[in-house]
């Protein structure tokens, strides 16, 4: 079983917010939404946008290159692009959706920890 690692602390993230991290080689997501922390891949798996980027409201970070939605709390897809009509139904099959990779996190005291995947 892999040892979660020590990224941050939680006053340093306040609410609504997000932050880049690279931990381990890998660049994550950490966001808060008010008591709650959540963390994924920071790279949008639409056309690889830095999600850090991107917007936050509620549980869901928008893209800031195709503005693709994803809800934190277990990664799927809400919206794949703003794109309409035939242009997106296009994206969709050159690039079909998939959702937003999740990674376990635990809060010990004030520190948010991570635990990388195999």
């Amino acid at each position: 079983m892999t040892d979660f690692i020590g990224i941050l602390r939680t006053d340093e993230l306040k609410n609504g917010t997000m932050k880049k991290i690279d931990v381990a080689g890998h660049k994550i997501l950490v966001a808060r939404v008010g008591e709650r922390y959540y963390a994924t891949d920071n790279s949008c798996p639409h056309m690889g946008g830095d999600l850090s980027k991107g917007t936050l409201k509620g549980t869901i970070v928008t893209c800031p290159r195709h503005h693709a939605q994803f809800d934190l709390t277990d990664g799927h897809v809400v919206r794949w692009t703003d794109w309409s009509g035939l242009k997106l139904k296009l994206a969709k099959i050159v690039k079909p959706p998939r959702p937003l990779k999740i990674h376990e996190i635990t809060i010990d005291g004030d520190k948010i920890l991570y635990r990388p995947s195999k």
